[in-house]
């Protein structure tokens, strides 16, 4: 028997009294999110749904989150977490491919009007036949969507035996954002996602009286899903939730509620350091740890949030397929700025090319990972599954270098190369020269078509407050900065960039 939701029932167990989930002004402690997780279960067991059914959940991060996920679980369901924009087509797309049976759904406000565009993705599903309404208003049993979450767990019971499922039992669907083609489910067992959470805690040490995690990542995602809320939950730790990253408002949440460990995206850490140097917004002091990922930081954020902060960011790198930590700058042993550090304990990498054959020395190569975190395969895609897997390494699709000392470097993802004129352009490492620029504030470069070369650099491009520079001058610049196949032809200054739910820049939108 090994079942994911012991993070939460250990925690419950051990130390009930203590607050599990902060919102607002909720603070609710663990035996609570235990018991109405407890209540999801009875519910889904009375509605005849059971171990192995799939349970979808479209919800950002509140209270709401833990208590479905969790009570999936225990039925013995899979969850499968929905990246709240998704529109209706998309919804209805996702639970036909995991054949989900019921589909939690948060009503959604003015801005995100969720609870709409579930109701129409859930009409529009074959196989779905449970919609559950989590209302915006809090207790409130009644929603024009929809049964309202409250009202079916009227009369639920609090106490619920979980389920027993094995090890290699699936516990977690997680949709890959699907850059290429559909987006693919990525099937992950309870070991998969449990031994990522005992690996992630005990790579951190514990703060003496107890941890507290901002939980800014969305949980749908596997980021926040198996760093922030799986082992703050295994830790007993306080969870702080925020729907929406706001880099002031989560810089006042820090400091509020005393938070020691905080994960993020670069471009979070980026707009923190922007508000407190425009604006002179007050640091937090409590912070011990700061965790990134998502994708590479930019060296000259990570030199100035140690230096304001006096906290070094750690970077690491995994994904979805990969539960999704692989590899971490780990305390304990020297940390690298701009590298993605070394694999987890219990995990391996290595460089490949296009053929799987061992890239000697530094590479570049693709990086493929084997271990206890690789997913099971893709939900019901034999064939996509075997193109990335084989003998039981994964391949990631990223390109990367590795030191003698065993430390990875990403250069790239291997479809946002740029090949200008016959020579390889990694936008990264453009990106990395032009934010050395003192009035520039953030960069994103991608290839756009062009007739001669193929294809042409193209930079965007977020100045610094107050900073005079036209167009011509950054590219003259960046002339004199890099060789002549990689500087950028084209720049074009933006106020801001598209971004996903998770906070990566969406180059795809810039192309």
């Amino acid at each position: 028997m090994l079942n994911l939701s012991i993070v939460l029932e250990d925690s419950a167990r051990n130390t009930p009294e203590n607050t599990a989930v902060v919102f607002g002004d909720m603070r609710l402690p663990y035996s609570m999110i235990d018991t109405v997780a407890n209540q999801v279960a009875n519910l889904l067991v009375s509605r005849g749904i059971g171990k192995g059914d799939k349970v979808a959940v479209s919800c950002p991060n509140l209270p709401y989150f833990p208590f479905v996920y969790f009570g999936i679980l225990k039925a013995g369901a899979v969850v499968v977490p929905l990246n709240v924009l998704l529109q209706s087509r998309e919804i209805a797309y996702h639970l036909d491919d995991s054949d989900a049976k019921a589909l939690f759904c948060f009503e959604g406000t003015p801005e995100l009007p969720l609870g709409e565009r579930g109701r129409a993705g859930f009409e529009a599903a074959e196989g779905c036949d449970h919609f559950f309404v989590l209302p915006a208003t809090p207790l409130a049993t009644e929603s024009e969507y929809g049964e309202s979450f409250w009202a079916a767990l009227g009369g639920m019971s609090g106490e619920f035996e979980t389920v027993p499922t094995s090890a290699d039992d699936t516990a977690v669907i997680l949709y890959t954002s699907g850059t290429t083609g559909r987006p693919k489910g990525a099937e992950l067992s309870h070991q998969n996602m449990l031994m990522n959470v005992l690996v992630n805690d005990k790579m951190f040490p514990r703060t003496e009286g107890g941890d507290t995690y901002l939980g800014v990542l969305p949980l749908f995602h596997s980021f926040g899903q198996t760093v922030i809320m799986n082992t703050g939950f295994m830790r007993g730790a306080k969870l702080v939730l925020m729907p929406r990253f706001e880099p002031g408002e989560a810089l006042e949440l820090m400091r509020r509620e005393e938070v020691t460990f905080f994960a993020g995206v670069p471009t979070m850490y980026w707009a923190m350091l922007t508000k407190i140097h425009a604006e002179g917004a007050e640091k937090p002091t409590s912070l011990k740890i700061a965790v990134a990922g998502g994708s590479a930081s930019p060296v000259e954020v990570l030199k100035d949030f140690e230096q304001t902060f006096g906290v070094s960011i750690l970077e690491g790198y995994g994904l979805s397929e990969t539960s999704p930590v692989a590899s971490f700058n780990q305390p304990g042993r020297p940390a690298k700025a701009g590298t993605i550090g070394t694999p987890i304990w219990g995990v391996e990498m290595r460089l490949v090319d296009h053929d799987w054959k061992t890239v000697e020395g530094e590479g570049p190569g693709e990086i493929a990972i084997r271990g206890h975190n690789v997913m099971k395969g893709y939900y019901g895609r034999p064939e996509a599954t075997d193109e990335v897997m084989r003998d039981g390494w994964f391949r990631t699709g990223d390109i990367a270098t590795v030191d003698a000392d065993g430390y990875y470097s990403i250069i790239d993802r291997a479809k946002d190369l740029i090949i200008r004129g016959g020579f390889n352009v990694y936008p990264r490492e453009v990106e990395e020269v032009l934010m050395t620029h003192e009035a520039v504030s953030l960069a994103a470069v991608v290839g756009v078509p062009h007739d001669s070369h193929g294809e042409e650099v193209k930079a965007y491009v977020i100045l610094n407050p107050g900073a005079s520079l036209t167009e011509a001058e950054l590219t003259a610049w960046a002339k004199e900065n890099m060789a002549a196949y990689k500087y950028p032809r084209i720049i074009e200054f933006r106020d801001a960039l598209p971004m996903t739910a998770t906070g990566k820049i969406l180059k795809r939108e810039l192309r």
